[in-house]
């Protein structure tokens, strides 16, 4: 019997496809990948594939984007099931009904959506973002026009903190980044005085509190980039980002931040895609994300936002 490994690697030259990883997927999807980024890195990387097939091996609105961009290629998603509690938490008829609303009473407002999002929410939007450009994004906004900022209430609220603009969040969270126990994390510091804690601008502020760095995974790699000496680093945000960090920085050592009720805490979500399924995915050509109508408007809305 063929190793899995091994079938996905002749699978991807005979379909002539090229897989896209975020970095909480398990290593052994983030080492099989072509490449491997954040959402930003990920979105922009797509619209250069010259292969026929893009197999996205992360969640189902990463993919959607990913398709948004790239309407003629075939994208794949291993496990179409693969949601975000952040997308799910903002449903685009709500939104709608409460831009409606703002509007009527006579609010002038820009609408910036987090990339965690649904194509039709974003298709209602101004603005989409990633933790990796939001800072630059939130400041391009008129200063005269109120910023209604969907759906991640945490990092809506680090981005006031750092840019000074006030805004109208929507009540949503990650369910990895809003269960980090501060308790631990104390405890963890106190177990390891000289340690630095990163931690990702969507965990809540009592976390980015005790925190040494703030932001989104690929300028963590960036702060862990400019240490010449090896280092304690308590991470807060999905632990298989560590697995990245420690294959391109082995000389620190790395520890996960726990959850209140679950030592791991994992992504649930990102934890569906499996190798078996990327190998299925390949030899069945699916589940395929299928365009929709609203990925038009979602698609200027994007390309304005993350490619120029």
């Amino acid at each position: 019997m063929k190793d899995v490994v091994e079938e996905i690697k002749e699978l991807k030259q005979q379909k002539k496809a090229t897989i896209l990883a975020h970095y909480y997927q398990e290593g052994e999807i983030q080492q099989i990948a072509d490449f491997a980024g954040d959402s930003l890195a990920l979105a922009r990387e797509a619209t250069k594939v010259e292969n026929p097939i893009i197999v996205f091996c992360g969640v189902h609105f990463m993919a959607e984007t990913a398709k948004i961009l790239n309407p003629s290629k075939k994208v794949l998603l291993p496990d179409l099931q693969a949601g975000c509690s952040l997308a799910e938490s903002c449903p685009a008829d709500k939104l709608a009904r409460y831009q409606e609303m703002l509007r009527i009473n006579g609010r002038k407002f820009q609408t910036i959506t987090y990339i965690n999002s649904t194509a039709e929410v974003k298709s209602l939007c101004d603005w989409v973002v990633t933790s990796g450009n939001a800072e630059a994004v939130v400041r391009k906004v008129p200063e005269g026009m109120e910023i209604l900022f969907v759906p991640d209430k945490h990092l809506g609220q680090y981005l006031t903190e750092v840019t000074g603009r006030k805004m109208i969040l929507w009540d949503g969270a990650c369910i990895v980044h809003e269960i980090f126990s501060l308790g631990d994390l104390l405890a963890m510091k106190k177990k390891i005085p000289d340690s630095l804690v990163f931690a990702h601008p969507e965990c809540p502020a009592n976390i980015r509190a005790y925190s040494d760095f703030v932001g989104g995974t690929e300028a963590m790699l960036k702060k862990i980039a400019s240490y010449n000496s090896p280092a304690d680093i308590i991470v807060a945000t999905e632990p298989n980002m560590m697995w990245q960090m420690q294959n391109r920085f082995p000389q620190h050592r790395y520890y996960p931040v726990p959850g209140i009720t679950c030592a791991c805490n994992k992504c649930p979500h990102m934890a569906r895609n499996t190798l078996e399924k990327l190998r299925d995915c390949l030899v069945n050509e699916s589940p395929q994300i299928v365009w929709q109508p609203c990925y038009d408007r979602a698609k200027e809305v994007l390309t304005r936002s993350l490619l120029n």
